[in-house]
């Protein structure tokens, strides 16, 4: 345990809001085209979502592009590497069928469907335990592959051009 420590030390810490809008942004890439489907909408879905999130964040530099949005990509801070195809299919088969099942979810939203209710609970679980973990803020997830999230100079710094507009529109809104 106290040698994970150092390990996570190493690497800038991913604040909360980064890694949920990373997320956020790799699932509106993934549900909006697979939307167009019909009843194939959840093979396509996940299609998109591997490729996203394993085959270019492997060419990418560990970045998907909701992380490249963000500035956060995904390292293996053991081998202090990039993690290759396998770890990040194996990483990425969890939150893609916890992703799955949110989607899911939102396509069969109706007021007498409470699948809405308990669908996203398993991706809820998963990614609380960042949120418990002071230390590296890794999840279930990232336990499982060996790997965590962190801060990069790399990316479009999306959230903080957001922050710095809405700033702006509160000072002129005074």
């Amino acid at each position: 345990m106290h040698g994970e420590l150092i390990l996570t030390d190493r690497y800038p810490r991913v604040p909360m809001e980064r890694r949920v809008a990373a997320f956020a942004l790799d699932f509106v890439v993934a549900a909006l085209p697979s939307l167009l489907f019909g009843s194939a909408a959840i093979a396509v879905f996940l299609l998109v979502w591997f490729a996203n999130r394993v085959v270019w964040a492997t060419v990418n530099g560990g970045q998907s592009l909701g992380r490249w949005a963000v500035d956060t990509k995904v390292v293996n801070p053991r081998f202090h590497i990039l993690p290759g195809l396998v770890t990040l299919l194996k990483r990425e088969a969890l939150t893609g069928c916890e992703a799955m099942l949110v989607l899911i979810g939102l396509i069969n939203l109706s007021p007498t469907n409470g699948f809405l209710l308990v669908a996203p609970l398993p991706l809820l679980v998963d990614c609380g335990q960042a949120f418990v973990d002071r230390e590296g803020r890794r999840a279930f997830h990232d336990r499982v592959a060996q790997t965590m999230v962190t801060q990069t100079q790399r990316g479009a710094s999306l959230d903080i051009k957001v922050k710095q507009i809405i700033a702006v529109v509160r000072r002129r809104m005074k």
